[in-house]
């Protein structure tokens, strides 16, 4: 089996618009024999409220809840469409916010039925004066949101991995996401803000208790591949130390390219088979 397990659409509101029907069709090409379609998930209609960052980001970071029904549809139409040529999942990347928990789980409640496989992802985290920032939107706001972290890096990722350990403790329901996206999203813009690219004991600890609960949860981990192209991270997410990690506890690992264009479907495939063969 060859699965790219993390991709996004034309209605991606901050993907270049490549029609799905043609990445699904390079999928082919390529001769990946699974194919995941995992959307952004609409964020909780209050969830603005306590958001200060970039509302410009905001706003293209995921479906409306008005176009759900319409990416269900698409992706339906594509796993009708190529059945017998490539299985087509269908799911939703899920945004962990905490304090959010119960919106989040009436969401998984009502449309969790409707998909074969989910990602659950931290891209905002709660940062000065307790409001919200997104750790990937842009350089600028990543400093304006986690300043005072940025000269005691090791702190800021602490913070980031009680999100990870809260989202895997938060009650989401029968629907909560199999697999945990980009564990090491934080480290983004390591290279830009000259980040260290170690964890100390104290997240290392951390780290290890993550991966016992996605063990004991029975949960998989997301190989993903975008941090590779990203220009001031360079790396894969969740990066060597976590996977190996993750493979001494037997943990599923599923490649994801995050492909948000046609150009990205499937990429660095090779790096992922290399790496754990």
């Amino acid at each position: 089996m060859k699965i790219d397990g993390h991709t996004h659409t034309e209605l991606c509101p901050h993907g270049n618009h490549d029609r799905v029907e043609k990445m699904i069709l390079k999928a082919i090409k390529l001769g990946f024999t699974d194919y995941c379609l995992t959307e952004h998930a609409p964020l909780p209609l209050n969830f603005k409220e306590q958001f200060a960052g970039n509302l410009s980001g905001l706003k293209t970071a995921a479906l409306t809840f008005n176009q759900v029904d319409e990416y269900l549809k698409l992706a339906e139409d594509m796993k009708a469409k190529f059945a017998g040529n490539i299985n087509i999942s269908i799911g939703f990347e899920v945004d962990y916010l905490q304090g959010f928990e119960e919106e989040i789980r009436n969401f998984l409640d009502e449309y969790g039925p409707y998909t074969d496989q989910n990602i659950l992802s931290v891209h905002y985290m709660p940062g000065l004066k307790q409001q919200f920032y997104g750790i990937d939107y842009d350089p600028i706001e990543f400093a304006t949101g986690f300043g005072p972290w940025l000269e005691m890096p090791d702190a800021l990722y602490g913070k980031y991995f009680t999100q990870i350990k809260n989202s895997l403790l938060a009650d989401l329901g029968q629907y909560s996401p199999i697999r945990i996206g980009h564990m090491s999203l934080i480290k983004k813009y390591q290279d830009y803000f000259g980040l260290d690219s170690n964890w100390d004991e104290e997240n290392l600890k951390q780290i290890k208790e993550i991966l016992d609960l996605i063990k004991k949860q029975g949960r998989q981990l997301d190989f993903n591949t975008a941090g590779l192209r990203k220009p001031y991270c360079n790396d894969f997410y969740p990066g060597k130390t976590i996977i190996n990690l993750a493979l001494e506890r037997e943990i599923p690992l599923v490649f994801g390219s995050d492909a948000h264009s046609l150009e990205e479907v499937g990429a660095a495939w090779h790096f992922y088979d290399d790496y754990l063969n």
